[in-house]
């Protein structure tokens, strides 16, 4: 029976049991900050578990997605541990409870799966003999192979809060899979497989350690769907199944390996294969690689899937291709594999490339730390060096454990550590000093208690009449500024618009009959509006009466920004996918910021759709609607919210007709048209996997055409001709440059076949190998290779070194003939030693090799390395 067939038959198997099937989760999980993935197939359900939401049906059923990485090394070793697998469930939310759950799990097994009966055994909790009456005499299960278990084995419980007893299912594989003929259930070995758990949530665990019975009794059941697939499929291990062996079949074929053959090959083989299947599914939910968080599992995945496949001896780039296989194994029950199929091949082989170039210098670095301790007879690698792994070649921790081990060595783990918090003590010093933020939030905080929270009327009104409630000037409450001041206004009604969300805070003046105050920014603080001001005019107190006056200007030009940046964010998404999401951003009166997940930069012909897309919205001058509303109704809408945002239960859901909608604290435009036109000014990547757009609108967007315009008409005026003229201008001059270049190369020919006669004459003899030695001045690479060139054909056999001194640096080639790399001569071992000579590096191939130096003086020298590395072979 394949993989898809037994998930399938579960799902309807209970579906005809009443539950309403619902689809796998994603693998970030949604609104559960406590958790990293969702790691088993209750997560997704905790909030109705405990009551804080109502389900869609009381009895429901999944195949649930799920990743666990606390003990990857196992990966590839043992025969069940998975970085990622499948979690086949049923729950009941206070219906149905043990009676059904064990009988219809015994169907299911036995007459749905047809498993001989005589094979199972069932575990269950010491003292629930609730579960045993219902095993013996409903079910008919031979009493003697039920085993009582302790509280550790077989009893579900977190701290405090919802728990109960459990009954485990296991499968006797038979003594040829045990570790003696007589062990028993419980035993580590694979004879006895545990296939499914069934968990009879009944009590509530108290502070006190009292278990209370629950009101509302839960079901909650998992069996992994790796594990049953092996036993209907009569393989050793997970790997031996369809869910596996095509990736594992593809990658060994690839490597010229064969499965079976190898312990090692074989762990490099299950390893690639698991690893890449949970690269897919994370990539396809929005997890792209980064050094943090999530991402940064991945990424320790990824560089651990490619460290094996170069133990295999595969070329890297190489994973990217098995994703179609993953697709093709799991797309039919995953679509969203399908739909993100060339996105997770483009990420996976940009990930490779990446690591790829850092993993050589990485391995020679940790191969030298080793010899040195083999030298010292020490087994510790230093923290600081396991840091410098990670921190410059991109080696994460746990890679450096794993290959270190592998040798018999262990890492500093507490060095690892004292290094990263020196580097979080290095950032946390660049920016704004902790202690002086601390007492400004303190102080605000004890503003607020005693004089309760200020009112922001700002989205309705650009002016109020107010009362202002403190002043602080040099971190201390005060009662009165005057002119020439720097203070904090707090105003018991405010127009002004704090900075928050990217948004840019509000200036504007305050004014009465006394002072004239300008404010320059508006801050939030402990919940408080607090105004940045410059007294301008007279004196102001606390208790006076003032005219809040925002400037409608700037914050018109910011919500022109701003409502920008959500028609932008949906534009992402509709032409580079659904993986995309604001990653930060920034919005001013004279330009905007936006930072999104994307793996790679975006093509021009990409961006000027995007650009298209914005301007198209603007033109149809949809209408701008905001809205408070419960976040629980935005989520139902389609609201997009920003992952890690915390949000209250009541939102604001900002909308742009039927194209955009986000939830959204900030100031926007009434209709898309008062944004008049958006420009892109730049595109570039900030961070592994963070992309960055900026870009104007409005008055700022109309004065970058109207540059745009005065260059070209500068460029036309030097090229004497129109600004209509310029393009066909340009591709006349390219026309006339390529061709001079053509007769440029023509005469560097002519050169080197005229000075190549003379360095011919000039050959001397080395280990008898005619071998030429020589510096020309002012000759490029281009140049001294066809010098080169001319020099081999002219040489029956030999060995040519050039040098060239251009610019300040010197160009090196070495060129070998083909009889003298069969004698075991390397052009790219010769030209690397004689480089280092001046200061540089290279290599290449047995036959020519190309090199650069920063130390033309000392070009002699480098030669006379390369007669003494020919006389020495």
């Amino acid at each position: 029976m394949k993989s898809s067939e037994v998930r399938e038959k579960f799902l309807k198997f209970f579906e005809s049991k009443g539950h309403k099937l619902l689809p796998s989760a994603p693998l970030v999980p949604q609104d559960d900050p406590t958790l990293l993935w969702i790691n088993a197939g209750m997560a997704p359900f905790k909030d109705y578990f405990n009551g804080s939401a109502i389900p869609p049906k009381r009895r429901v059923s999944t195949s649930q997605k799920c990743i666990r990485t606390n003990d990857i090394e196992n990966v590839g070793k043992t025969a069940r541990h998975h970085t990622f697998f499948e979690m086949l469930g049923n729950f009941s939310f206070g219906d149905y409870f043990k009676e059904d759950a064990i009988n219809w799990a015994y169907e299911f097994l036995t007459e749905w799966m047809n498993f001989d009966p005589d094979k199972f055994w069932v575990s269950i909790y010491k003292d629930d003999d609730e579960a045993f009456e219902i095993w013996t005499k409903q079910v008919g299960f031979p009493k003697e192979r039920i085993v009582r278990m302790d509280k550790d084995e077989n009893f579900w419980e977190i701290g405090t809060g919802p728990c109960g007893p459990c009954s485990e299912i296991h499968y006797d594989r038979g003594v040829d899979y045990g570790c003696s003929d007589d062990c028993e259930l419980g035993c580590d070995c694979d004879r006895y497989l545990e296939i499914w758990n069934l968990v009879f949530t009944q009590y509530n665990k108290t502070e006190d350690g009292e278990y209370l019975e629950l009101p509302n009794k839960n079901i909650d059941t998992g069996m992994g769907l790796e594990r049953i697939v092996s036993l209907l499929q009569d393989a050793p291990t997970n790997f031996e199944t369809d869910l596996f062996m095509p990736m594992i079949n593809y990658i060994a074929d690839n490597a010229d390996v064969k499965y079976g053959d190898s312990k090692e090959t074989d762990m490099a083989l299950k390893v690639i294969a698991d690893h890449i299947r949970s690269i897919s599914f994370a990539i396809a939910d929005g997890a792209l690689p980064s050094n943090e968080g999530r991402g940064y599992v991945v990424r320790r995945i990824l560089r651990r899937a490619v460290r094996y496949a170069k133990v295999l001896g595969l070329e890297i780039p190489f994973l990217h291709t098995i994703v179609p296989i993953v697709v093709e194994v799991m797309g039919d029950h995953y679509s969203q594999l399908v739909d993100m199929e060339e996105q997770i091949k483009k990420i996976v082989k940009q990930e490779e490339i990446r690591f790829e170039e850092t993993l050589e210098q990485g391995m020679d670095i940790l191969e030298e730390v080793i010899a040195e301790l083999k030298k010292k007879d020490a087994k510790v690698i230093p923290g600081d060096k396991v840091f410098t792994l990670y921190d410059t070649y991109g080696f994460p921790k746990e890679l450096t454990e794993e290959i270190a081990g592998e040798q018999g060595y262990e890492i500093d783990h507490a060095g690892f550590e004292k290094s990263m918090e020196e580097q979080r003590n290095r950032a946390r010093a660049a920016r704004q000093d902790y202690d002086q933020g601390h007492s400004e939030l303190e102080l605000y905080k004890a503003i607020r208690e005693e004089l309760g929270q200020d009112d922001f009327v700002g989205y309705e009104e650009f002016e109020v009449e107010t009362e202002v409630l403190s002043l602080v000037k040099d971190q201390q409450k005060v009662e009165e500024v005057a002119v020439g001041d720097k203070a904090q206004v707090i105003l018991a009604k405010t127009p002004f618009y704090s900075e928050g969300g990217g948004q840019a805070g509000d200036q504007g003046i305050i004014i009465n009959t006394n002072a004239q105050l300008r404010v320059v920014d508006t801050r939030e603080i402990a919940e408080m509006t607090v105004h940045e001001v410059e007294i301008e005019e007279g004196e102001l107190k606390v208790n006076d009466q003032v005219q809040a006056i925002v400037s409608g200007e700037l914050r018109t030009a910011t919500a022109r920004h701003h409502t920008a940046t959500h028609l932008l964010h949906k534009a992402l998404k509709e032409f580079l996918g659904e993986h995309v999401n604001q990653a930060g951003s920034l919005v001013t009166p004279t330009r905007l910021r936006f930072d999104f997940s994307h793996f790679e930069a975006i093509k021009e012909e990409e961006l000027e759709k995007i650009e298209a897309r914005v301007n198209e919205q603007i033109l149809a001058n949809l209408v701008v609607d905001a809205r408070e509303m419960p976040i629980k109704e935005a989520k139902e809408l389609g609201a997009m919210a920003l992952f890690g945002e915390k949000y209250g239960e009541e939102v604001r859901v900002v909308t742009a007709g039927d194209y955009s909608i986000e939830l959204c604290g900030g100031t926007h435009v009434r209709a898309t048209g008062e944004i008049g036109l958006f420009k892109i000014l730049n595109e570039s990547g900030i961070a592994a996997g963070v992309r960055r757009i900026e870009a104007v609108t409005g008055h700022e967007a109309l004065d970058y055409v109207k540059k745009q315009e005065g260059t070209i008409r500068t460029i036309a005026d030097k090229l004497k001709s129109s600004p209509k003229e310029v393009v066909t201008k340009v591709d006349s001059l390219q026309s006339q440059i390529k061709e001079l270049e053509k007769e440029l190369t023509s005469l560097k020919d002519k050169l080197a076949s005229s000075q190549s006669g003379d360095l011919i004459s000039e050959a001397e003899e080395l280990n008898g190998i005619k071998t030429i030695l020589h510096s020309i001045d002012g000759i490029d690479a281009d140049g001294l290779r066809k010098m080169g060139d001319n020099l081999k054909d002219k040489l029956d056999s030999g060995i040519v070194v050039l040098a060239s001194k251009l610019d300040g640096k010197v160009i090196f080639i070495a060129i070998v003939t083909k009889d003298l790399v069969k004698a075991g001569y390397h052009a790219g071992n010769i030209i690397r030693e004689v480089a280092k000579v001046a200061g540089g590096g290279g290599g290449g191939r047995p036959d020519m090799a190309q090199a650069g130096g920063s130390k033309p003086d000392k070009i002699e020298e480098a030669l006379a390395k390369a007669k003494e590395l020919i006389l020495a072979e």
